[in-house]
């Protein structure tokens, strides 16, 4: 069988997960790994530590996937649930194996602990079940072959099941499934200064409905994902194909594109402002210093300026203001400040009630203005200072808009 049509499901067991005390990234490796191996994932789903609901969960993934990847559960513990949830989806019995707990007991002897006798629950497996001899911990992994599907169960450290899909699953699946060197590649380019549905249209749909390579779009605050992900049978033939993609993605919306996968709004802006020997002035009002540390971080000696005020009042006060002047007259007004009192080619202007957590049916908590020589933009929002989003709204936007306010400027200069 080739890769081409394989799908897989991700199930991530643990009730810790559902409380939202821990993050499952492993599913995300898990995912990863599928893709770079050229299987699909379809679904992935987080189940709690109830041997029923994990069953259901199983049994309707094997109706869906040819692959079920499940990934925690499989401690000494009475929370551990996993094996005897596979052994109920897949109607077996659990299998005491000595050869396993003797193989248990001599990791325990390794790491130099004492293995307590609950340990041996992790000996019980469905019958039929594959091992998989776990080399970096002490919970045994295993393989279940169902019909023409297949559960795998990992161990939920990260460690191990990282070491365990790349060294054992994925040689296993490559071999019961006939997977060639098909893999599925991703290119992700990185637009700001648009919106989605403006670009949405500008791309097209005829291109963003093609199937091979697939194109999709992430919405970010001032920042939009263009992804690319071809399939192929090499990396070579997949790099073209998205090659061919990202011409056609460029040609009809590249005046927006900063950059690529892991590039950043912050190190776009310093480059552009570099490569036109130019500078740009802060004013931060309420939220601390957050725009400075991103650009600071990027090119500190890029900043002409730096302004930073406690509350809009304070800053009104500077201005000569009347303290009922609307958040963005009272940042326009520093904006334009700025650009008189220095040098610089763009001014970066936000101003923020700290008070305010979220109230944006109601009144302005935070107002952005970017301003050049030639031209301003703003944006209100609804919430203030101490509210967690402000950082990455405030940043990517105000970021977003200065990198295209001045792109267009040096464009046309």
């Amino acid at each position: 069988m080739g890769s081409v049509n394989l799908g897989a499901e991700i199930v991530s067991i643990g009730t810790e997960i559902l409380l939202g005390e821990i993050t499952d990234t492993n599913s995300v490796f898990m995912a990863r790994t599928m893709r770079d191996l050229g299987v699909n994932v379809y679904h992935m789903v987080s189940v709690g530590d109830n041997k029923q609901r994990i069953a259901d969960v199983i049994r309707t993934a094997l109706l869906r996937a040819d692959v079920v990847l499940t990934c925690g559960g499989l401690g000494p513990t009475v929370d551990d649930m996993t094996r005897d949830a596979i052994a109920l989806a897949t109607d077996r019995e659990l299998i005491f194996h000595d050869e396993l707990l003797a193989m248990i007991a001599e990791r325990f002897e390794k790491y130099r602990v004492q293995m307590t006798e609950n340990n041996r629950r992790q000996a019980y497996l469905p019958a039929g079940a594959r091992v998989i001899e776990n080399a970096v911990g002490t919970a045994p992994a295993f393989i279940v072959e169902y019909g023409s599907g297949v559960v795998v169960s990992l161990p939920g450290v990260p460690r191990e099941m990282k070491y365990l899909m790349t060294e054992k699953v994925v040689p296993y699946l490559r071999e019961h499934f006939g997977i060639t060197e098909q893999i599925i590649l991703a290119r992700i380019l990185k637009t700001a200064g648009i919106g989605e549905s403006m670009l949405d249209e500008m791309l097209g749909t005829e291109l963003l409905e093609q199937t091979n390579p697939t194109i999709g779009l992430a919405a970010h605050s001032g920042q939009i994902d263009i992804r690319i992900t071809a399939k192929a049978d090499t990396r070579v033939q997949a790099s073209s194909m998205i090659d061919e993609i990202d011409h056609v993605v460029r040609e009809r919306a590249g005046q927006f594109i900063f950059g690529v996968d892991d590039d950043r709004l912050e190190n776009a802006l310093a480059k552009m402002l570099t490569d036109n020997n130019a500078g740009i002035a802060l004013n931060e009002t309420g939220i601390g210093q957050v725009i400075y540390d991103r650009l600071a971080a990027a090119d500190a000696d890029l900043i002409v300026r730096s302004d930073v005020y406690e509350t809009p009042e304070a800053l009104s006060a500077v201005l000569n203001l009347n303290r009922e002047t609307a958040l963005k007259d009272i940042a326009e007004a520093a904006a334009a400040k700025l650009l008189a009192e220095t040098d610089c080619s763009a001014a970066l202007v936000v101003v923020s009630r700290p008070d305010v957590d979220e109230n944006s049916d109601k009144e302005a908590g935070t107002a952005v203005v970017v301003a050049t020589r030639e031209a301003s933009r703003h944006r209100v929002y609804g919430f203030g200072g101490r509210n967690e989003n402000v950082q990455q709204f405030v940043g990517n936007w105000s970021t977003g808009i200065a990198w295209r306010m001045l792109k267009e400027l040096f464009d046309e200069a």
